[in-house]
């Protein structure tokens, strides 16, 4: 071995690549990473710097950062974006990172989800589908679900791994309320919507964007009375009676009290129309309205509102929510995530198993 290889006690393979002028491995990007070392330590830098002045990335704004980071090296032919679960990934390899994600349950919730109590109701549902013969297609859910129009939704945010307090995000402070009653049957057609606002009159300007066969009432507070009630089914008539494949319609209610009234009963017996009512504080499990609709709707109104805040939009009117809630009821009342909703609620196909092996058991600690 010659004497200035011995010296300095480099291996020969080594000192045959600097000769050559080829990078050594570890300043080189890997075939399967995205980032240089130093371009994963900027966008830790750009998440945490963020996250200390109280505008927490969500996971789109780091794919979109990575996806800049990407395209700011010239590269010719561009380098392809990064996969969905990139950025996942990516934080989960840094100590210094963690997503959050905020989940509610309510405890009244829990402790209904008594197997007798649901076995019970999917024999009622069978027992009032034989005696009146009703189709499939001919099974509907309507609930109605409720928005503070400015006000912005919990989500995904990126932060670091050690903040133990939530983020706080700036949000539109028009609180006033807005009651969307939505309706859906088996088959996965949505009916019309049926909106509530808060007023004396109707202004033409809420018609204006509106689609035709949409109806808009008004109470003093956005909420649905009784009279509203009245108005729904009989907007449910018009819609679904040249649809109905055989004889009765079956319509599965929550139990609030605008369903329950007498006119509300009278007109659903005189139409063929037969109501269900599911047992109380389980439509997490028996509704497929609050199944498959309800969440990623307000997950989709919040995430607008929010965006509407950080472009400097600080206030929220009624034109402002029909034109947002147009557009995202759109995405979300699809065939395919109304059909689910049926079958995840064990509807259409009847399966009582489907909700049974779902329920979340309370027990109650036995006395030490």
């Amino acid at each position: 071995m010659p004497r200035q290889q011995r010296s300095i006690q480099t291996p020969q393979s080594t000192l045959r690549t600097r000769l050559r002028c080829i990078q050594p491995q570890s300043e080189t990007v890997s075939v399967n990473r995205k980032l240089s070392p130093i371009e994963e330590q900027s966008l830790v830098q750009w998440i945490l710097a963020l996250d200390q002045r109280g505008f927490s990335p969500h996971i789109i704004d780091v794919r979109r950062m990575v996806d800049a980071l990407l395209a700011a090296r010239g590269q010719d032919p561009p380098p392809l974006p990064i996969g969905k679960k990139w950025v996942s990934r990516f934080i989960q390899g840094q100590p210094e990172l963690q997503t959050k994600w905020t989940r509610r349950f309510h405890s009244q919730r829990a402790s209904c989800e008594d197997p007798t109590t649901i076995t019970a109701w999917f024999k009622l549902v069978e027992e009032t589908r034989q005696t009146y013969g009703v189709l499939d297609q001919d099974i509907y859910n309507f609930d109605e679900t409720g928005f503070a129009m400015g006000v912005a939704s919990t989500s995904k945010i990126v932060t670091s791994s050690d903040r133990v307090s939530r983020a706080v995000v700036v949000q539109p402070g028009n609180r006033e309320w807005v009651t969307a009653i939505e309706c859906v049957n088996a088959s996965g057609w949505s009916l019309p919507a049926f909106m509530i606002l808060a007023g004396k009159v109707h202004q033409s300007s809420w018609y204006r964007d509106l689609p035709l066969d949409w109806t808009v009432g008004v109470s003093d507070n956005g909420w649905t009375t009784d009279e509203l009630g009245v108005e729904w089914v009989k907007h449910f008539n018009q819609h679904t009676a040249t649809r109905t494949v055989g004889v009765y319609r079956l319509l599965i209610v929550d139990g609030h009290s605008s369903h329950a009234t007498s006119e509300f009963d009278q007109y659903c017996t005189e139409n063929k129309i037969i109501t269900l009512c599911m047992p109380a504080h389980t439509s997490h499990l028996l509704q497929p309205l609050d199944v498959s609709c309800f969440s990623p709707l307000k997950r989709a109104y919040g995430r607008e509102i929010e965006e509407l805040a950080r472009q400097g939009v600080y206030h929220i009117n009624k034109i402002d929510f029909l034109t947002v809630y147009t557009q995202i009821r759109q995405t979300v009342f699809t065939q395919q995530n109304i059909q689910a909703g049926f079958h995840a609620t064990g509807l259409v196909p009847p399966c009582l198993d489907r909700v049974l092996s779902s329920l979340t058991v309370v027990r109650t600690p036995s006395p030490l």
